[in-house]
């Protein structure tokens, strides 16, 4: 569940449902495709939330790819943990956890105009037991930290086993460490002292890291007198919450059966603050985590600066989207690369230079195509194959020269938009070490020198094209050597504006485009080597395969063979624009926006201008190009204010 279909397709829809449905379908679901076979490699290539070593951080001892972390509160039963694990996070909070389950009846209240969520208490959860058993499936790799919290009417005394006994059972279940919450809900504040003083013993005998819980509310006074206790050396760090209590948050909370929370944007001032005094008085080495009002990269960065080393997510991720995540880890690897010396560039005749040529070779190749599809249609060796002549073919059917016309333009078409955006990809995209540009080239070369073994499907070999394959296939060969991934220079999107939004639109409409095309161009080459025609073919012919058949054996071969040709070439393009409409747009991405301007153009004029040529205007075989155009002009206007975006002398 990408930005671009959460965005546009699923969040308005899930918004209808009551709170607590729509929680349980959402996390349901995506746990149940993240156990399904090839489930987890779906979610993390749709989104594309491959972790650079650059992100890698140090918390307690634990290593994390990454500074972001998932709140508890986003999955507070453990049900899509595997699923959530490959969207970019680096570690995840479990919890609240109590020793026995706590529920409440009342709903939870979503308030869209502040981007807020309302839980009916912040303790609620399904106890130890439940927990810790989902917990020992181990569905991920990441660090957990699991979030403690005393029962609410415990006495010190008690409170102190119940976390010694969930420490021991939750370590057994897969813990890495342990956040210990023993502030929260409105706790005498003697309680809470008479409980730290006791958790060093605890600390030694557990090895694992502790860190302190901080209640986004806490006043400065008592932050400082708990982190200034002779126990506090066993904190590693401290995390800040990221809620408040709904009566201090402006809510009217009378007659609630819990302790309502309020999450959402407004605590963001309130984490930096807390980062900020937590920074001052425990110094450098001391970890701090928060995330209480993340719903914009630009408002972890903040954090950061406050700060905070580690992010933790909740309301921003149900608000912002599943993207929310890589968006950061991408905004805080720009903002560590670009005080950095730029890397040397990379030499033409490295990688990058023979996947121009190779781009300059489709281009060139497909306007020889055109103009011999617009011209003499066949060449030499295609009527020797035949043993006909042009005016041969024409009496066995006055329209068959005018559709192996139209097979052979399309194909050029396709040939020329695979060469701009092989091209681009490379001159932009490969040539800076962006790792999605080459997996789009690697991919679509794949397939598309693949392909021409399509053209033998039915018995016909092109010398042609084999000797264009020839040709470019070393081209394809030396742009993959010392082919290296490096961090992007460019900077990243940070707010959720209304360029962003519409953009989320302009990329779904380019990855229905991809997926539609990747579908059309399996179809064609199916087409090509079974049964050649679809019945708009024959009845814009007028014929039948046998009688094609009965005048010349080889003719079928022939057209299969075109048709095959062009089906592995929509494929090849395919799969080049949906890897770019999944992984590759950006903010300010202009060269891109320009790629898929000028790449498509040629395919599409191509393919309406020889169908209209000839007379093959059949609106249901026309229905599907109608469509590919729609998308294709709709996704560039959406996507326009976003990718054609200048940035300021300061990305801030």
């Amino acid at each position: 569940m990408p930005d671009w279909s959460y965005q546009t397709l699923f969040k308005p829809l899930l918004s209808r449902l009551p709170s607590r449905v729509s929680r349980s379908f959402t996390l349901g679901a995506m746990g149940g495709i993240s156990r399904m076979p090839g489930g987890s490699f779906v979610i993390r290539t749709l989104g594309h939330m491959e972790l650079s070593p650059l992100l890698e951080r140090e918390a307690g001892g634990l290593r994390l790819p990454s500074p972001v972390g998932l709140s508890g509160g986003v999955d507070p039963g453990c049900v899509a943990q595997k699923a959530l694990a490959q969207f970019g996070f680096g570690f995840a909070e479990v919890g609240p956890v109590t020793v026995r389950p706590i529920h409440s009846a009342e709903p939870i209240v979503m308030e869209p105009a502040g981007e807020a969520i309302r839980y009916p208490d912040l303790f609620e959860n399904d106890g130890l037991d439940a927990i810790a058993a989902r917990m020992e499936r181990k569905e991920h790799k990441l660090p957990r930290l699991a979030r403690l919290l005393p029962m609410p009417d415990a006495s010190p005394e008690e409170a102190f086993g119940q976390l010694a006994a969930m420490i021991e059972r939750l370590a057994q279940a897969g813990a890495a460490g342990f956040i210990l919450d023993i502030a929260s809900g409105n706790r005498d504040w003697r309680d809470v002292l008479a409980i730290s003083e006791r958790l060093a013993g605890l600390a030694d005998a557990a090895g694992y890291p502790f860190f302190l819980y901080v209640p986004l509310d806490l006043p400065e006074e008592r932050l400082r007198e708990l982190l200034s206790l002779p126990s506090s050396a066993v904190w590693q760090g401290a995390v800040v919450g990221d809620g408040v209590a709904a009566e201090r948050a402006g809510v009217d909370a009378k007659g609630a059966a819990g302790r309502p929370i309020i999450v959402g944007r407004q605590t963001l001032g309130l984490s930096i603050v807390q980062a900020k005094r937590l920074r001052e008085q425990m110094g450098s080495r001391f970890t701090i985590i928060a995330g209480g009002g993340v719903h914009e990269p630009i408002d972890a960065l903040q954090l950061t600066e406050a700060g905070a080393d580690l992010i933790l997510l909740h309301g921003g991720l149900v608000y912002s989207g599943p993207g929310l995540p890589k968006r950061i880890n991408e905004a805080i690897m720009y903002e560590t690369v670009r005080r950095e010396p730029p890397p040397e560039p990379i030499p033409f005749w490295r990688n990058w230079g023979w996947m121009c040529l190779l781009g300059v070779g489709m281009i060139v190749g497909g306007l020889f195509a055109w103009w011999i599809g617009e011209t003499s249609v066949l060449l030499s060796y295609d009527l020797s194959f035949l043993g006909m002549s042009a005016a041969d073919i024409h009496r066995v059917n006055h329209h068959l020269l005018h559709f192996m016309s139209h097979d052979r333009i399309t194909l050029a078409g396709t040939m020329i938009s695979i060469g701009i955006v092989y091209y681009q990809l490379a001159r932009h995209g490969q040539r800076y070490g962006l790792h999605w540009a080459k997996t789009a080239l690697t991919t679509s070369c794949i397939v598309g020198f693949s392909s021409f073994f399509l053209y033998l499907g039915y018995g016909y070999f092109d010398p042609l094209h084999a000797l264009a394959a020839a040709v470019l296939l070393p081209m394809f060969i030396l742009s993959m050597r010392r082919n290296a991934d490096r961090p992007s220079l460019r900077p990243v999107n940070l707010r959720n504006d209304r360029a962003w939004r519409r953009a989320m639109w302009g990329q779904l409409c380019f990855v229905a485009l991809g997926f539609a095309l990747t579908a059309g161009g399996i179809a064609i080459a199916g087409v090509g080597v079974t049964d050649v025609f679809v019945k708009a073919d024959l009845a814009f012919l007028g014929t039948t395969p046998e009688t094609l058949h009965e005048a010349n054996p080889k003719l079928l071969s022939l057209i299969a063979h075109d048709r095959a040709g062009f089906g592995g070439a929509l494929l090849c393009d395919a799969l080049a624009i949906l890897i770019i409409a999944l992984w590759g747009i950006g903010e300010g991405q202009r060269w891109l926006w320009w790629t898929l301007l000028i790449g498509g153009a040629p395919a599409f004029y191509a393919g309406l201008s020889v169908h209209y040529g000839i007379g093959y205007i059949d609106f249901l075989h026309l229905l599907p190009v109608f469509v590919a155009v729609f998308l294709y002009a709709a996704g560039l206007i959406l996507l326009y204010p976003y990718m054609m975006k200048g940035y300021p002398s300061s990305h801030r």
